[in-house]
């Protein structure tokens, strides 16, 4: 699906399941174990439940991350972002000609360490996270690399579980641990599936979303001069990339459970759906002829970056906060900021999963 009506439709309609239990091909044994997408469709958290079980899940973790806890980050997240600009600077100035990698020294650490912090990770392990964790949008990798990944990665957050378990602390483990709605609560599995997903979600995308923004407003200075100017709103500007260059490509998988039309096609029950969000944000059927062009002060910026409906991205207040904390500090500081190298040269993420570049080299003066 890769209109907004249609996916808005797929998203809304009952008929479309998330679990793979739905998939016939799957059930068949027609996908072959090795298949490059196999952790995205065998992952037990609250992305690939539905009905009861999708809300018990959701209603659980979402008493453990309130607004109010994502909130209280942001005296920490503004002090984050001020020593990795101090960072940006220090480097350029050995660089000799002031050409740094911007995803490298502020994109990549900002999101790693906000998680980091929110969830109780310890310093010493975050590193090989963020390795563990990129081999999952990483079409490149092999899936025995996949499934390495992944087994290290279950192993790294069933320590945490048990460090947290023994000592709590003020942080979303610790919450998550003590969820509890009666005599309901996360399950061991439930509890290190639930960290696999917004460990997973709340770095690789938000890490994306930041390169996307610097390079859409350094690519239209006379958009960027608005901001500058006080005539439009950063928040716009974010929203506006969320819409035009979001970081999220396609998410797999939804499945239909029964036949039906979607978007005017007949589709058979069992079949796998893949959501496209990246292109709805273009769809001139929605957003008019305007569709392509990068606009902070046009009226309609919504978009289903975040998803819709009963699998909204719960994180999404957090990637924003992240963002609108950055960029406006970045442009303050660094008003003469650029990219170093042409369009052709900037080197895609290998992933339909997100949507970015491998590196984002600027010059800072």
């Amino acid at each position: 699906m890769t209109t907004h009506a249609g996916v808005t439709e797929a998203l809304a309609d009952p008929r479309i399941q998330k679990n793979r239990k739905h998939w016939k091909a799957f059930n068949a044994g027609e996908v072959p174990p090795d298949w490059p997408l196999m952790s995205w469709i065998i992952n037990e958290n609250m992305l690939s439940q539905d009905g009861e079980t999708h809300t018990r899940l959701r209603k659980l973790i979402s008493k453990a991350f309130t607004p109010r806890r994502v909130e209280l980050m942001r005296d920490d997240i503004v002090g984050i972002v001020d020593r990795l600009l101090n960072d940006l600077e220090a480097q350029a100035a050995e660089s000799g000609d002031g050409v740094v990698d911007f995803k490298e020294i502020v994109a990549m650490p900002l999101p790693l360490t906000v998680i980091s912090e929110l969830f109780g990770v310890e310093v010493a392990i975050r590193s090989e996270m963020h390795d563990l964790v990129s081999t999952f949008f990483d079409q490149s990798t092999t899936p025995e690399q996949a499934m390495q990944s992944f087994a290290r990665l279950w192993e790294v957050l069933t320590q945490l579980v048990a460090e947290k378990r023994e000592q709590p602390g003020d942080d979303l483990t610790s919450g998550l641990i003590a969820s509890r709605d009666d005599q309901d609560k996360l399950t061991e599995d439930e509890l290190i599936w639930a960290l696999v997903l917004f460990i997973s979600a709340g770095y690789e995308t938000t890490m994306n979303l930041i390169p996307n923004v610097v390079r859409a407003l350094l690519q239209h200075p006379d958009q960027l001069q608005l901001l500058l100017d006080g005539r439009a709103e950063w928040a716009d500007a974010t929203e506006e990339v969320l819409r035009w260059d979001s970081p999220g490509e396609y998410v797999p998988m939804r499945y239909t459970t029964e036949d039906m039309e979607l978007a005017g096609v007949r589709i058979p029950q069992g079949e796998a759906l893949l959501m496209g969000y990246g292109s709805t944000g273009r769809d001139k059927e929605r957003y008019g002829e305007t569709a392509d062009v990068f606009d902070i002060t046009r009226e309609d910026t919504s978009h289903l970056s975040f998803s819709h409906g009963r699998h909204y991205c719960l994180g999404a207040n957090l990637a924003r906060m992240e963002v609108n904390e950055l960029i406006p500090r970045l442009f303050e500081r660094f008003p003469k900021i650029r990219i170093a190298v042409g369009d052709a040269d900037l080197e895609p993420m290998p992933s339909i999963i997100v949507s970015g570049v491998r590196t984002l080299p600027v010059r800072v003066d």
